[in-house]
């Protein structure tokens, strides 16, 4: 796990962990012995605040990028999560149906989603965002 700031780019108040990929849709990555475990990340779950229920795939189920695969409720809205790779849900956290709230508190962490076992991980994974590119997009974005 991400300690000190030498393993963040800060965007603002916003931590992002060096050792993960990152979407444009606020989604990271941790390839992990061949699997994806995929979360939101820190700025996503500050946007929606208070995460009160979530709604994750069935293991088992084919996802392909880009899909819309998860949602998070908060008290204001309701958010949709990508899928940052094609491949197979292989394990969603089920901690998070009693707890949601562990998506707030700890979103690289206990907090993670899904796992995904990718089909075309080199392929996709160059389409996906360094953290210090994410990090500029956090910039821009609260810039507008």
């Amino acid at each position: 796990m991400a300690g000190g700031k030498e393993d963040l780019v800060v965007a603002g108040r916003y931590r992002v962990p060096r050792d993960l990929l990152y979407t444009e849709t606020d989604e990271w990555v941790r390839i992990e012995d061949g699997i994806a475990v995929v979360g939101v990340t820190d700025y996503a779950q500050q946007e929606l605040r208070d995460i009160v229920g979530v709604e994750l795939p069935e293991p088992g189920t084919r996802v392909s990028k880009g899909e819309v695969v998860a949602s998070l409720e908060s008290a204001k809205t309701v958010a949709d999560v990508y899928s940052p790779l094609t491949g197979e849900i292989v394990e969603v956290n089920e901690a998070l149906y009693d707890q949601p709230e562990l998506v707030n508190r700890d979103p690289y962490g206990e907090g993670w989603l899904f796992k995904i076992r990718p089909e075309k991980l080199e392929e996709e994974k160059a389409g996906l965002l360094s953290p210090e590119a994410y990090a500029e997009k956090i910039e821009k974005a609260k810039k507008h």
